[in-house]
Formats: C-alpha cells, structure tokens, sequence
C-alpha cells in the first residue's frame, strides 16, 4: 500500500532530533545532512533565552544547508518549516507535521490529527530510554505496514539498521551524530 504524501509537504528521510546529549555535537551532524533532510529543535533542557539562541544557531546552519527545521514546542514566531509531537501537539501547528508514536492507538491519533508522518519508535534500545520497552524489528514492521502514513523509525537507529527497515525513512539522536 502507497502511504499518502502531500506533493508541498514532501517528508525527509532522514531527520536529527536535538537533545541535551548530543548538543556538542550538533553542528557536526547538521554538516551531514543534506537537502530534504530534517532538524526536529528540542532542546527542552534550556531555558527560554538560551533556547531560543540555541535555535537560531542551528537554524541558521541547517537551512544553509537546505535542511528543514522543524519545532517541538517552540513558538510561533520562531519560523519553523513544521512541527513535532504527539498528536495533539501537532494538530494547531503548521506546515510538516511529524508525529511520534508508539502504538497502534497513536498511529491512528496521528492520522486523525493531519500528521504528514509518523516518527515510529522506539525500534531498538536507546541510551534515552535505558531498559525502556521496545517494539524490535518485526513489531515495528507490523505497526509500519498498517499505518496509512509514511513512517520513520526511531529509537537506536543507525545508518546500518535503517538499511534493513523498508519504511520511508529514519531518525536519531546519536545515530547522526
């Protein structure tokens, strides 16, 4: 089944989701993305003024590099090209909508919500959530294959894991870095 994908909001394959670990790291990573791939700016950590520099910084850097810049509960006046969260964070946003899910139940919550994409996790353990529940390859699949989205896997991902998902793309915190 061809999963819906709107021609203007075309979605990345592959997308890098700031943190407070991979902060260091983060103009290096975005020096590995390249045109159509994403930034998700987190970075919740901060307090506002610093968050909001830190945005601009890797904002700047990331569109030079015609990488999109999506907001996790930033605000509107920030100018980003979508938004990330569940789904009843992304449904007042505008532009991608990218929404994480980790069920059945939130795959069609997302759906529901106008998501463009599903950011499906956590695939394999994840040093974010030590010991967290994951749902392994073939759940994931299983899940993947019933959403009417494209999907993205997330949680452990590497470039070389990604090669053996046959889903529309992936994201990381340090498998970019």
């Amino acid at each position: 089944m061809r999963k819906r994908q709107t021609i203007a909001k075309r979605v990345p394959r592959r997308v890098l989701l700031s943190d407070a670990r991979n902060d260091a790291g983060l103009e290096r990573a975005i020096a590995r993305l390249g045109h159509g791939d994403a930034l998700v700016f987190r970075h919740y950590h901060l307090d506002r003024a610093p968050r909001r520099a830190r945005f601009v910084t890797l904002a700047r850097l990331a569109r030079r590099r015609g990488v999109m810049v999506i907001g996790a509960r930033v605000p509107r006046m920030w100018h980003v090209d979508g938004v990330y969260g569940g789904a009843r964070e992304i449904m007042a946003g505008s532009g991608l909508r990218l929404a994480t899910a980790h069920s059945l139940q939130e795959i069609a919550a997302a759906a529901s919500a106008r998501a463009d994409a599903i950011l499906l996790s956590p695939v394999y353990p994840t040093r974010s959530h030590p010991g967290g529940k994951v749902l392994g390859p073939v759940r994931f699949l299983m899940l993947a294959r019933l959403s009417p989205l494209p999907v993205i896997a997330l949680g452990g991902m590497t470039r070389a894991r990604a090669a053996h998902l046959p889903v529309h793309g992936w994201a990381a915190i340090d498998g970019l870095a």
